[in-house]
């Protein structure tokens, strides 16, 4: 069992993680290419977080969502 949990172990540690390496490695030498990377991080999330809100008021100003205020069955 521990051979397991030493498997998951080095799986993240020595695959997973190595683009955070890179990234950290790279801060110190550098500090600008690894904030321009960064940015570009924040930029993808927020692009993504306007498109899944305006998808969201499109369903809502369709009115596709059952609003109906009911319980469970089983209450």
């Amino acid at each position: 069992m521990k051979d397991f949990f030493y498997g998951i172990e080095d799986l993240f540690v020595n695959f997973l993680f190595l683009p955070f390496d890179a990234l950290r490695e790279m801060q110190l030498e550098n500090w600008w290419a690894a904030n321009f990377i960064s940015w570009i991080f924040m930029v993808i999330g927020i692009v993504a977080f306007v498109y899944w809100m305006l998808q969201l008021k499109g369903f809502n100003d369709n009115n596709e969502e059952d609003k109906s205020v009911t319980s469970h069955s089983y209450l």
